[in-house]
């Protein structure tokens, strides 16, 4: 197959740090040119890839501080895609809502993957174009009425994050993500006082999370019992969990899927999370973590999850998040829209897939 990925440019492909959705279109596209497909990544310029690289900017877009407009550049780099369709198979847009539009005026399908959450404003923009094909990563996500071919769950590459058969001594837990509220940072420290535990906590703080970080987190670092230690590489991150005892995943809102706690799990380290969106799909209740109500269950498993075993947290891993199991779903959904081209009135006739 001819296949062009669209990837976001505020990061390169692969992140050098935090980038959820650019690592797994790393991985994605890597594979699908390892199976021998021939495939054209639309990214930023410094990223790295298998594939054909096409890029209108040099760099990823955040580390550039003249960069202020993020959507010119994304309307540029949709232009070149679309100007382009008649030489793909397939697209798969990984950018939301801004290839909705173009997608429906050429005739080669473009297949959307929905890496994020629904919001009141841009369900009218999806529910717009309700019949584009579109892939979940997880059945939680799927809040409104489109045409879903299929759930495909993110994968990782279990090389990049080696089994620790025992946690660091002395223990302590960890927190790896966004220091927003959506995230619950705030909520990491306080299970750690409650608990007593050291927390090591890392992650990139956004503009917009600068005065969260100042007024929640910031007075709470004491480099003792709570450490934070910024942004981490791949390297970076896996020894962070993997030398955890349990890593903490509080979230506050409707996670679509949250790739750290597969990475967590991956290291043998078993995750403690509450029960929004994507979490009960994404842990194995009782085996590789626990899924709690409140934040105050959150506290009561911790010697719980000291028990569980971290060999089966990472088979579990290995026999449901690997980047084998992603690319297979995704090349089955590729061959099916392929298969079941748009008629004239739009209408697609696809067998629902799930993986």
């Amino acid at each position: 197959m001819k296949i062009a990925q669209v990837a976001p440019l505020w990061e390169r492909v692969p992140p050098p740090t935090y980038g959820g959705i650019e690592l797994v279109v790393s991985h994605l596209t890597d594979e699908l040119v390892r199976r021998g497909h021939e495939v054209t990544l639309f990214a930023s310029g410094d990223s790295q890839t298998l594939a054909t690289l096409e890029a209108i900017y040099p760099r990823a877009l955040r580390l550039d501080p003249n960069v202020k407009e993020y959507a010119v550049y994304e309307m540029l780099e949709l232009s070149q895609v679309y100007q382009r369709a008649a030489e793909f198979d397939i697209i798969h847009s990984h950018v939301g809502i801004s290839a909705l539009s173009l997608a429906s005026l050429v005739s080669t399908p473009t297949v959307h993957t929905l890496h994020g959450s629904f919001t009141k404003d841009n369900r009218k923009a999806f529910s717009h174009h309700k019949k584009q094909p579109y892939i979940s990563i997880s059945n939680a996500q799927r809040q409104i009425d489109l045409n879903y071919f299929g759930t495909v769950y993110n994968g990782i590459n279990l090389a990049d994050y080696p089994l620790k058969k025992q946690p660091q001594e002395p223990g302590y837990l960890a927190f790896l993500g966004r220091f927003s509220p959506d995230k619950g940072p705030h909520h990491a420290i306080a299970i750690a006082k409650q608990s007593g535990w050291r927390l090591k906590m890392a992650g990139k703080i956004d503009l917009v999370d600068s005065k969260f970080f100042e007024q929640e987190i910031a007075p709470h670092i004491d480099g003792q019992q709570i450490e934070f230690i910024g942004e981490v590489n791949l390297a970076q991150k896996a020894e962070l969990l993997g030398n955890a005892a349990i890593t903490l995943f509080p979230i506050t809102w409707q996670e679509p899927f949250g790739l750290v706690m597969i990475e967590s799990m991956a290291t043998g380290t078993p995750v403690i999370a509450m029960n929004l969106g994507s979490v009960p799909e994404v842990i194995a209740h009782g085996e590789s973590g626990f899924v709690c109500q409140n934040y105050e269950e959150m506290v009561d498993m911790i010697p719980q999850a000291l028990k569980l075993n971290r060999q089966t947290c990472r088979e579990y891993v290995e026999n449901k998040f690997s980047v084998a199991q992603m690319v297979n779903g995704y090349e089955a959904i590729y061959e099916q829209i392929i298969k079941d081209r748009i008629d004239l009135n739009g209408r697609i006739h696809a067998a629902k897939i799930q993986f």
